[in-house]
């Protein structure tokens, strides 16, 4: 029963009986040549078919819309009312079948939304009591421990509390190679374990999870209208009307019905109606699956004018992950290791970013970088100074040592040398003193990401004009990171509202900006900036629901990716309209000159929605990134500097 409930229900049901009604027909008049029934039947066949097409036309009405099946509808009654069965029949089974084919191949584009829905995890196995318990995947409690075995979807948000596997996180990041997990790293629902056996504590269930969050933008975004498309939505408003006025001018002047019904349904917009939706869909349905959250359509097409785009430095175009790269002691009794042990010492009771790469290089080394200096007072904008063992050793600019008592000029003259060598390499200098005494520098630096000159190179592929990276570092570090990733423009020492006029002028010198970055200090940036980018952002809710553009994955090669499939999406939107209009004009010509009837008009418009679909379809595709050119730039390290320590170093 169920069976044939869905059938009588299924798309494919008012074509096929109305298809089966026309060949009945046409058997009667041919066969048996019993035209009455003939007659009857082909009536029947366009009562079936056009039936659902009168009911919308009418709801539509009812809300003041005026639309393509009300063309229809018209075309379809005139034909009968006239004697015209087979044009009746023919209109509505045809369109009928093109309705059919637009659904099924819509439903295909929103695949990558199909696909992540079925990921989506049914149960999940959790501890309770010490008993392996399975239960539906939203009934498991924040904090519980649930189990992933090889094989098994991850059916929550969590951490890894035991145990060691790989799990493959396409449907969240886009990446297809499995990312291996141990204890304390963090896994997302809807993630496949390929091995291994992990133990999950969950952070994050039901509707809170990564994944739901994903499902929940792509429903939002490929419903979200572009500027085009609302365009195209007042444009038919007119349309219709404009041509049910002409099908009546022709009919009168003329004298003619069939023609002025001819008309109506020739110049039915379905395919126009249809051009923007279709892409949009496809568009942001292939970013999705490749780990890219467009907000929707507006967004979309904005994207595809993208041609400046601002970058933050740290943890955009560097690691975010300073280390040590320099010890240079300036005097004879002091060695690297005395002079690294020092410094490390006295960072022991800084609360600074910097303090940490220091420490950690000396504890590798093996020193005892043990308790607390007796005293630490940070020195704002320049470093601090501590004391320890009795000495007042003072870490931080050349203006924090120029203000130690006895301090001699000759050294800092020294020291100054070797913090304009390693600023202009790309690293961060502090000068370490003690009793005002100029012992040596030690330099921290954050690597620069390995695809970073290779994100810069294929955003100018993707007719992006202007990169530029805005930081608040000091110049001589910045102008050394954008030599070797091949930034077009840098602008040093921004503070977060320095960054948001930055974008500001750029806008105001005519380009469409995106901004990147990590959506904390450079949120003023982001909200100013045409589109905003938040990368690597899995996990993280509240920059998925609010960028414009959201890259699951910290992967730099994303950005040039996404403004790509923008301007792709955008120019295939412009093809479907030229494939929808110009079909029409060709049908419009034939039928006012002679040659083109109203079935084989019909045909013709379905076949021309069909090819939009088609069209708009090649952009589920996987397009291939050309292979990386060689380059002349090494990346090398960049600095994670802070303007209040590394101001006047150089």
């Amino acid at each position: 029963m169920n069976r044939v409930q869905n059938w009588l229900s299924g798309r494919w049901t008012v074509p096929i009986v109305s298809g089966l009604l026309i060949l009945a027909s046409l058997a009667s008049s041919q066969l048996l040549e019993a035209r009455t029934w003939a007659d009857i039947l082909m009536v029947a066949a366009a009562v079936v078919a056009g039936t659902p097409v009168v009911i919308k036309a009418w709801n539509a009405l009812t809300a003041k819309v005026i639309g393509i099946d009300l063309l229809v509808s018209i075309a379809a009654i005139g034909a009968v009312i006239i004697g015209e069965y087979w044009e009746a029949a023919a209109v509505t089974f045809l369109f009928a079948i093109g309705h059919a084919l637009e659904t099924a191949t819509l439903n295909r584009t929103r695949s990558a939304l199909a696909e992540l829905i079925a990921v989506a995890p049914d149960v999940a196995i959790v501890l309770r009591d010490g008993e392996q318990l399975e239960v539906p995947a939203h009934e498991v409690a924040m904090g519980e421990t649930v189990l992933v075995k090889n094989g098994s979807k991850v059916p929550v948000d969590g951490i890894v509390s035991g145990g060691t596997g790989a799990l493959d996180e396409a449907s969240i990041t886009g990446e297809s190679i499995p990312v291996e997990k141990t204890e304390g790293d963090q896994v997302f629902a809807g993630t496949i374990a390929t091995g291994g056996f992990l133990q999950v504590t969950a952070t994050g269930v039901g509707a809170d999870t990564t994944l739901a969050r994903i499902i929940h933008r792509v429903e939002e975004a490929q419903d979200a209208k572009a500027r085009t498309a609302a365009f195209m939505d007042r444009f038919s408003a007119w349309y219709t009307p404009a041509i049910i006025v002409m099908a009546i001018a022709f009919g009168l002047i003329t004298q003619d019905v069939v023609l002025a019904l001819t008309l109506l349904v020739i110049g039915c917009p379905g395919a126009l109606v249809i051009s923007i939706p279709v892409s949009i869909v496809a568009g942001i349905g292939r970013g999705a699956k490749d780990g890219m959250l467009i907000k929707g359509g507006e967004f979309l097409e904005t994207s595809a004018k993208i041609n400046a785009v601002a970058l933050d430095k740290t943890g955009t175009l560097t690691e975010g992950r300073p280390t040590l790269t320099d010890v240079v002691p300036l005097q004879p009794d002091v060695d690297k290791d005395d002079l690294l042990l020092l410094a490390a010492r006295a960072e022991a009771g800084s609360e600074h970013p910097l303090a940490k790469p220091i420490i950690d290089a000396a504890t590798a080394a093996g020193m005892p970088v043990t308790g607390l200096p007796e005293h630490t007072e940070p020195v704002p904008g320049k470093g601090i100074v501590a004391t320890l063992d009795g000495h007042q050793i003072a870490v931080g600019n050349q203006a924090l040592i120029q203000a130690q008592p006895g301090h001699d000029p000759a050294d800092a003259a020294r020291a100054a040398e070797v913090v304009q060598e390693l600023a202009a390499a790309g690293r961060t200098p502090m000068v370490v003193a003690r009793d005002g005494r100029v012992l040596g520098v030690v330099a921290v630096a954050d690597q620069i990401r390995e695809d970073a000159p290779e994100m810069i190179r294929r955003l100018h592929d993707a007719g992006v004009t202007k990169v530029v990276m805005l930081t608040g570092d000091i110049e001589p570090v910045a102008k050394a990171v954008a030599t070797q990733v091949g930034v077009d423009e840098v602008r040093a020492g921004l503070l977060p509202e320095d960054k948001l006029d930055a974008v500001a002028e750029l806008q105001r010198q005519g380009y469409t900006v995106a901004m990147v970055g990590d959506g904390v200090n450079d949120a003023p940036a982001l909200a100013t900036a045409d589109i905003g980018v938040a990368m690597g952002v899995a996990g993280t809710g509240v920059a998925i629901e609010t960028a414009d553009i959201a890259l699951m994955k910290d992967d730099l090669l994303k950005l040039p990716e996404a403004v790509s499939l923008a301007k792709r999406t955008v120019a295939n939107m412009r093809q479907n309209i030229a494939i929808a209009l110009s079909t029409v004009a060709v049908l419009l010509a034939g039928v006012l000159f002679g040659g083109v009837t109203m079935a084989i008009g019909m045909l013709v418009h379905e076949i021309s929605v069909l090819v939009v679909i088609v069209n708009a379809m090649r952009l589920l595709r996987r397009r291939e990134q050309q292979p990386s050119r060689p380059t002349d730039r090494t990346p090398g390290p960049s600095v994670n500097a802070d303007p209040a320590r590394a101001t006047q170093a150089a």
